[in-house]
């Protein structure tokens, strides 16, 4: 069985514990885990799941994170106050491409298999 762990959120994102506090992926790994409960109608468990499920709840605590890291914007975050500016870091994945592999992930895990005994 596998865990889904704060250095995986962080590792999908190219992100460190400086970017985003530990106890903040921990919380949108929980999220994660209820999202995928109820789309899928079964009890699951961060600490204690399959491959498949590991690296579903990855991705959707990523895609979370991701919209914390940028304000809840797709493109980053980007400001200007008269001489002063920020902008996020470009080094962060795009939201579409994370959106894209969790409906595939999603896909395959309600996908019921039927093969032969």
């Amino acid at each position: 069985m596998a865990a889904v762990s704060v250095e995986d959120v962080r590792d999908v994102l190219h992100a460190d514990d400086s970017d985003i506090p530990e106890a903040k992926v921990l919380k949108m790994i929980k999220r994660a885990e209820v999202t995928l409960e109820l789309e899928l109608s079964e009890d699951l468990d961060y600490a204690d799941c399959t491959d498949a499920q590991k690296e579903t709840m990855t991705v959707l605590a990523a895609i979370y994170a991701l919209c914390f890291l940028t304000g809840g914007s797709s493109i980053g975050l980007s400001f200007r106050v008269g001489d002063l500016s920020a902008t996020q870091s470009s080094s962060l994945p795009a939201l579409e491409v994370l959106q894209g592999e969790f409906e595939r992930l999603l896909t395959s895990l309600k996908t019921p298999y039927v093969g032969s005994v």
